[in-house]
């Protein structure tokens, strides 16, 4: 089991400060760590990643795109184009801190919403977009993982089917689409089910209790949903992502209102305990 944790329980921007985090994490047992790519340069990200592997750690990445100058569906080129080199800038940061994955819901701004499903112009220029991103990802060595999320943060992708309809038009080697168990347990009729016919597609995995908390602490399906990948031959990464109040607006923009755990440590600590665990109960 290949096991990383998200550092946005941190920061949305890894700096100097959150260097001895990294030595923690290894101590805990993971593999890795997923960085926040919401600012910053690629010459940052390469010392960020040279303290990364300093650590004895691997890394992926998730970003965003940001706001409606950056949106992949709009009927303006010049947009788009500012879809495609956001999401190339990110590429260029990962790879300068030695990453492998890029993943997140690059594909909306969050929380722009038209009052109507996705329409067929909207889908053909997000797959063009996409295309454009994956080739230049994959002269980087870089791949994408792209992450439907719940309707109450996006309208393009909210579930499995939705993604692998979109990584099947895209149609790249390095292009697949990222599970994770909060948006699924939202969104699947049968978030377990889901794993199986799609893991092909399936390129990364988000493991998130159902209220963003610990887990192991709530009631995602975990034993069950563990053994579809494992017993599906699944390579890829693992991610614990967890979200607290500690960064206002990434509170305001996963809608956490309240505490979900006692404390960080706890998350990291228990979490990967808890997975390791399971995983070999499988």
């Amino acid at each position: 089991m290949l096991l990383g944790f998200n550092l946005l329980l941190w920061t949305t921007h890894v700096t100097e400060e959150h260097f001895p985090l990294l030595d923690a994490i290894k101590r805990a047992g993971y593999d890795g760590v997923e960085l926040p790519i919401f600012e910053g340069t690629p010459e940052h990200f390469a010392r960020v990643g040279r303290v990364v592997r300093d650590a004895g750690l691997r890394c992926t990445a998730v970003t965003v795109l940001p706001d409606e100058a950056h949106n992949a569906l709009s009927p303006d080129p010049a947009v788009r184009k500012g879809a495609v080199t956001r999401i190339c800038w990110a590429v260029d940061c990962l790879k300068a801190a030695g990453g492998e994955v890029l993943c997140g819901p690059f594909h909306q701004p969050l929380g722009i919403f038209t009052g109507e499903p996705p329409t067929a112009e909207e889908r053909g220029r997000l797959v063009d977009v996409h295309q454009a991103a994956a080739t230049y990802a994959a002269a980087q060595g870089i791949a994408l993982s792209i992450e439907p999320l719940n309707r109450f943060e996006c309208y393009v992708l909210n579930t499995v089917s939705d993604a692998v309809r979109l990584v099947r038009e895209v149609e790249a080697p390095n292009y697949g689409l990222l599970y994770d168990t909060f948006h699924a347990n939202i969104e699947e009729k049968d978030p377990v089910g889901v794993i199986a016919p799609n893991l092909a597609h399936i390129s990364h995995v988000h493991l998130s209790e159902n209220d963003r908390g610990t887990p192991g602490k709530g009631h995602i399906p975990w034993l069950p949903t563990l053994r579809a990948f494992k017993q599906g031959g699944y390579r890829g990464w693992f991610v614990i992502e967890a979200f607290g109040r500690a960064l206002p607006a990434l509170a305001a923009a996963t809608r956490v209102w309240r505490d979900f755990f006692p404390s960080r440590e706890e998350v990291y600590r228990f979490g990967h305990d808890f997975l390791r665990e399971t995983w070999a109960k499988v």
